[in-house]
């Protein structure tokens, strides 16, 4: 819940400016996470277990 002014949230007080920063932050938050996720599980196989890269076969 956001706060309140009076008897208006917070949210509704703000600029359109401030609400746009606001998703563009969101935005590429949630990209950076994206590809970090994407980086950790690539090459992978579905459903398999992560193999273990202590040592490689030789």
């Amino acid at each position: 819940m956001t706060n309140r002014i009076g008897n208006k949230d917070e949210a509704q007080q703000r600029s359109k400016q401030e609400k746009l920063e606001t998703k563009r932050t969101n935005i590429a938050r949630e990209a950076e996470k994206k590809a970090t996720a994407s980086a950790k599980y690539r090459n992978q196989v579905k459903g398999q277990p992560a193999p273990h890269q202590s040592a490689p076969p030789a």
